[in-house]
């Protein structure tokens, strides 16, 4: 059984038609790469799954639990809030708040969220140190225990991807999603984060990344989908995509691709 269903997603921009009749399914473990041009709708339904947007139209469901359906009411703030919890998002430009540490961006969240625990306040400290200890695991686990006390401004742009990384894990989210995870670095820095990206793949983390980087989906991913225009042009394998697409279109986006590598 998949982990998550998208049925029919829409989603219009004022007369802009971004999203037309988006259908697909991701297993558990397994690791999901749409790849396309710029202004194909990549982004626009990432952030639909992670209800940043509201589809106009579709289903979205995670584990068989309908999280939206578009012809219910509409789903309140609170229940969105916690629709969010079953996906981390990894932004572009890495959205750290500068004025906490790499601990304290990565310990936020969890935080705020065990202050509605029945429990805090008679485990406070407990729960607290509970969640810095997981905190600094992640970090170490990305390569950084030795920053963990570092502002973002005293980290190098690889870096602060990898502590976003290790800050939409901290809330251990069924899927992890990524936006464009390394299109904000110098191709010196790439490499670091795609090392961790792919360490997580090897560990069976659920994941979705929208990318640029065509070698890297080919090897981390178990399917991909290429979008145009704001529908699925084709999706398979990632042998049958670079290796034997069939429509003309993904063709024509990889030719143009392997001409500017």
């Amino acid at each position: 059984m998949p982990i998550l269903e998208a049925e029919h997603i829409c989603k219009t921009f004022g007369k802009n038609e971004v999203l037309k009749d988006i259908s697909f399914s991701l297993e558990k473990n397994n690791v999901l790469s749409i790849i396309g041009s710029s202004g194909s709708g990549k982004t626009t339904l990432l952030r639909c799954l992670n209800f940043l947007e509201t589809p106009d139209k579709g289903i979205i469901k995670v584990n068989n639990k309908i999280l939206f359906d578009s012809s219910a009411a509409r789903t309140d703030e609170k229940a969105i809030r916690k629709n969010r919890l079953h996906f981390g998002l990894v932004f572009q430009s890495f959205n750290l708040f500068p004025q906490y540490t790499a601990l304290q961006n990565v310990t936020l969240a969890p935080t705020l969220q065990a202050k509605n625990r029945p429990d805090f306040k008679s485990n406070k400290a407990s729960i607290l140190s509970e969640i810095k200890n997981h905190g600094i695991e992640l970090l170490e686990q990305i390569g950084l225990g030795d920053r963990i006390d570092n502002y973002p401004h005293q980290l190098s742009g690889g870096q602060c991807q990898r502590v976003a990384i290790a800050r939409a894990l901290a809330l251990n989210p069924d899927i992890l999603c990524f936006d464009e995870p390394t299109s904000a670095l110098d191709p010196e820095l790439t490499g670091e984060v795609l090392k961790v990206i792919k360490e997580l793949a090897e560990k069976k983390m659920t994941m979705i990344i929208v990318t640029h980087e065509m070698s890297f989906a080919k090897e981390v991913s178990n399917h991909i989908i290429f979008m145009d225009k704001g529908v699925i042009c084709e999706e398979g394998t990632p042998e049958q995509i670079f290796e034997n697409p069939r429509e003309e279109r993904t063709k024509q986006f990889l030719y143009n691709y392997n001409r500017q590598e």
